[in-house]
């Protein structure tokens, strides 16, 4: 859903590039809703608008005819000064969404307009808070993130060096190992041959081990 949303507002703009996690996709989920929020809200008020703009057209025509039938007296031969009026009475009419032309019901719509104004006002300033702070979430989550990635990058470079390291010292150790083994065998074989030769076997490198300890 958060894709497709991205891909409509863009368009064929292509999508900034970001993590996908379950923080970055709750963020922009929540700033999605919003959106689409305010979107129905707006596209219920066009097909209102669009509605009473029929019936107004619809009254406009029916007033026509009465002031050429009734009256006699055809919109086109009105003055300059009166088809003015007659329109920017119509048209605020129009505007303000009153079902008759008197004062009264233009005084109640403007009264009636001017509190859905502060109340919209409000709205769309709270909107704004809270998608600024929703903002500023989604900005502490990357900025996290790309401390996290950072320090895991580190680890792996210290993993990899003491591996290194641990491999190094095991290879000198089992080298260590090799040679120990091999001086001991010579020693025997060379004990071996003094023995063999006559030499004393108190004299011996286990004999005079013993005799030291």
């Amino acid at each position: 859903q958060v894709t497709l949303w991205l891909k409509k507002i863009y368009g064929d703009v292509p999508i900034p590039e970001y993590e996908v996690n379950e923080r970055t996709v709750d963020i922009l989920h929540e700033v999605m809703e919003c959106n689409e929020e305010r979107d129905k809200d707006v596209m219920l008020l066009i097909e209102d608008m669009k509605d009473r703009a029929t019936k107004y057209e619809a009254e406009t025509e029916y007033r026509q005819d009465i002031l050429e039938e009734s009256l006699g007296l055809p919109v086109r031969s009105l003055s300059l000064e009166a088809t003015t009026d007659l329109t920017d009475l119509v048209e605020s009419a129009m505007e303000l969404e009153v079902e008759d032309t008197s004062l009264t019901s233009f005084y109640s719509a403007i009264n009636y307009m001017s509190s859905e104004l502060y109340k919209t006002k409000s709205e769309n300033e709270e909107m704004e808070l809270k998608l600024k702070t929703l903002m500023k979430k989604l900005t502490s989550a990357l900025t996290l993130e790309k401390w996290l990635e950072e320090d895991i990058k580190k680890l792996k470079e210290s993993q990899e060096a003491e591996k290194a390291k641990a491999e190094s010292q095991s290879k000198n150790l089992k080298f260590l190992e090799d040679k120990s083994k091999d001086i001991k065998i010579r020693i025997s074989d060379a004990e071996g041959e003094l023995v063999a030769m006559g030499l004393d076997q108190s004299l011996t490198h286990e004999a005079l081990m013993k005799l030291s300890e």
